[in-house]
């Protein structure tokens, strides 16, 4: 075979290599290009439903959790907690919550569909800060007669143990209720309107 035989095969074996190698490399430059149209998983889990087991939460107790960058709380609420309801009416902006942002099948003196649980959005419908739960019934630096609820450290707004707002405090309404609802005796649902729906 002459010389110049051989250079043709492999000038043809180096251009054919050279090709594969161009090709998979600019597969791969294009695999995060692509990627980078869908959604990550961080952003797809913001909007998703959010499960809580509320077997697990002790009377008296809050779960917190994220749903869509909004703090949710799940409280456990004791009997003694539900009683007291009633009991702070007068002192209320809204005690039917006849202002407030909520779904349509939730009790608007409890707020919850079943009692023993609030599900409520901890942001201040002031400013937006993270209210603090006190539950203890009892003299407190901000209210001598305080029945337990939620207390707002940024600009003293305060809101009872169902989320509804004090009279004369900076929150215009009422804490917001989320969408939610209970696929089971132990597991709720935020996200997710009774039915299905979201």
């Amino acid at each position: 075979m002459s010389a110049d035989g051989v250079n043709k095969e492999r000038r043809r074996f180096l251009i054919a290599t050279t090709s594969a190698m161009g090709a998979m490399g600019a597969g791969f430059a294009a695999v995060p290009f692509i990627k980078s149209w869908f959604p990550s998983a961080r952003a797809q889990a913001v909007g998703a439903p959010v499960e809580v087991n509320v077997s697990k939460i002790e009377p008296g107790q809050i779960v917190k959790v994220q749903w869509r960058g909004q703090t949710i709380g799940v409280l456990a609420r004791t009997d003694e907690m539900l009683q007291d309801l009633t009991q702070v009416e007068p002192e209320l902006r809204d005690p039917g919550s006849d202002d407030a942002e909520q779904p349509d099948y939730i009790d608007s003196e409890g707020r919850a569909l079943r009692p023993e649980f609030l599900v409520v959005n901890m942001h201040c419908t002031h400013l937006g800060c993270i209210p603090q739960l006190i539950p203890q019934v009892g003299p407190q630096p901000f209210d001598e007669n305080w029945k337990g609820g939620f207390y707002c450290p940024c600009h003293k707004s305060k809101f009872d143990l169902a989320g509804r707002v004090y009279k004369g405090v900076p929150a215009p309404e009422n804490l917001k209720i989320p969408p939610y609802s209970f696929l089971d005796d132990d597991t709720l649902v935020i996200g997710v309107n009774p039915g299905g729906m979201v």
